[in-house]
C-alpha cells in the first residue's frame, strides 16, 4: 500500500510539472504581443493652417506631376507625395483692391474689410497676402479658329511664366482643340512651360473649351494655393461634350477656381466680335473674381499678360468658415468691400457653391 501511495503521489507531482510548462510559454507569447500593440504610432502631418483651404478639402501641395491621393486614417506611415484630406470648408476669396487712379492698393488689414453673405454681414476668419502659392493652368487655345499672330502669342504666354512664376508657385498647360488634354502637368519649372508653348503647332480642329474648364477645376482641386485658370482663347465654344456654361460656372466656383481670359483672335477685325463668347467670358470671370482683357493690337496682348501678373503679385485672401446651416447644395453670394476707405474699388469672387455633405462635392 505504501508502494502504491509513493508511485500515486510521483504522478501527481509530473503531472503538475508538465501542465506548468506549457502555460509558461503561452503567457511569455502574450506579453511580446502586449507590448507590440502599445507602441506609439508614429506622428501625423499636420495641414498648414496658413493656407486657404478648398470649400471641401484640404490638402498639402502634391508633387508636380504626382497623382493626389487620399490616405487612410489606418495607414501608420505616410508618404510625403501623399494628399491628405481633413474636414475644412473655408472659402478662400481672393481680392484686388484698387484706388481711383487704378493702383493697387496693399497696405490694408482684416480689420479694414468687410464681408456680406446673401446680404448679411459674416466674419472673415483670416486674411494674407500674395505669398500665398499660386496653382495655375493656362488653357492654351490649338483650335483652327486661331491661326492670326499665332507666333506672338505663343511668346506672350513664354513672357507671362517668365514674370509671374516663383519658386513657390506651379503651373500646368492644357491644349484646347476638339479633344483638350493636359500638356503638361503641374511643374515648377518654367524651362517645361515655356517648351510646351512653343511646341504647339499649325491651330486646327474645334473648340471644346467648356471640357477644358472643367478638367483644369478637377485637376486644380485637391491643391492648396491660390488656383488660378488662364485662358488664352477666342473664347468661343464649339466641341465640348459638356456645353452646359451655367453649370460650368458652378463646378468651377465649388473648386475655389480664379479665371482670367486673354480673349484673342480678333485682330483683324476687332470690330467683329463674338457676343456670345464675350458675355460669357465676362461672366465666369466676374464670378470667380477674374477679368478679361479683349487685346485688338500685338502690344495689347503682352500689356494683358502683364496685368494679370500684377495682380496676382497684389492680391489680398479672405477666408470665410460658412456655418452648418449654409451647406445646402447651392451657390451663395459673396460681396467683399473696404469699410475703412470709400475711394476704392475691390474685385472678389460673387459667389460660392456650398455642398450639402462633403461627398456632393464630388462632381
Amino acid at each position: 500500500m505504501t508502494i502504491v501511495l509513493r508511485l500515486y503521489l510521483l504522478l501527481i507531482v509530473f503531472a503538475i510539472f508538465a501542465a506548468a510548462s506549457p502555460v509558461t510559454a503561452q503567457s511569455g507569447r502574450h506579453q511580446k504581443i502586449e507590448n507590440k500593440a502599445t507602441k506609439p504610432a508614429p506622428p501625423r502631418p499636420i495641414a498648414d493652417p496658413s493656407l486657404p483651404s478648398s470649400s471641401a478639402t484640404a490638402t498639402p501641395t502634391p508633387v508636380s506631376g504626382d497623382r493626389p491621393r487620399s490616405v487612410s486614417r489606418n495607414t501608420e506611415e505616410i508618404e510625403p507625395n501623399d494628399v491628405v484630406k481633413i474636414s475644412s470648408h473655408l472659402v478662400p476669396i481672393p481680392a484686388s483692391v484698387v484706388d481711383a487712379r487704378g493702383n493697387a492698393v496693399v497696405n490694408l488689414k482684416l480689420e479694414d474689410f468687410e464681408l456680406h453673405v446673401d446680404g448679411q454681414p459674416r466674419d472673415i476668419s483670416q486674411l494674407s497676402r500674395s505669398e500665398t502659392s499660386v496653382r495655375m493652368a493656362m488653357l492654351f487655345d490649338n483650335s483652327g479658329s486661331l491661326d492670326t499672330a499665332r507666333e506672338f502669342e505663343k511668346r506672350a504666354a513664354v513672357r507671362f511664366f517668365r514674370r509671374v512664376m516663383r519658386p513657390i508657385d506651379e503651373a500646368a498647360i492644357y491644349s484646347v482643340a476638339t479633344d483638350s488634354y493636359l500638356a503638361q502637368p503641374l511643374t515648377k519649372n518654367v524651362a517645361l512651360l515655356e517648351q510646351t508653348i512653343l511646341g504647339f503647332g499649325r491651330p486646327e480642329g474645334g473648340t471644346s473649351l467648356l471640357d477644358a474648364i472643367l478638367d483644369a477645376g478637377k485637376y486644380l482641386r485637391p491643391y492648396a494655393g491660390r488656383r488660378v485658370i488662364v485662358i488664352v482663347s477666342d473664347g468661343i465654344e464649339t466641341t465640348s461634350r459638356n456645353d452646359d456654361f451655367e453649370l460650368a460656372v458652378q463646378k468651377v466656383l465649388a473648386d475655389d477656381c480664379q479665371i482670367f481670359v486673354v480673349q484673342t483672335g480678333m485682330y483683324e477685325s476687332a470690330n467683329v466680335r463674338p457676343l456670345v463668347a464675350e458675355r460669357r467670358m465676362q461672366q465666369i470671370t466676374e464670378q470667380t473674381g477674374g477679368a478679361v482683357y479683349i487685346p485688338k493690337t500685338m502690344s495689347d496682348l503682352d500689356v494683358a499678360f502683364d496685368q494679370i501678373a500684377a495682380d496676382l503679385a497684389q492680391q489680398y485672401v479672405l477666408s470665410y468658415y460658412p456655418t452648418s446651416e449654409r451647406q445646402d447644395g447651392r451657390v451663395h453670394v459673396l460681396e467683399v468691400k473696404v469699410k475703412s476707405r470709400n475711394d476704392v474699388r475691390v474685385r472678389s469672387r460673387r459667389g460660392y457653391f456650398a455642398p450639402r455633405t462633403a461627398s456632393s462635392s464630388e462632381w
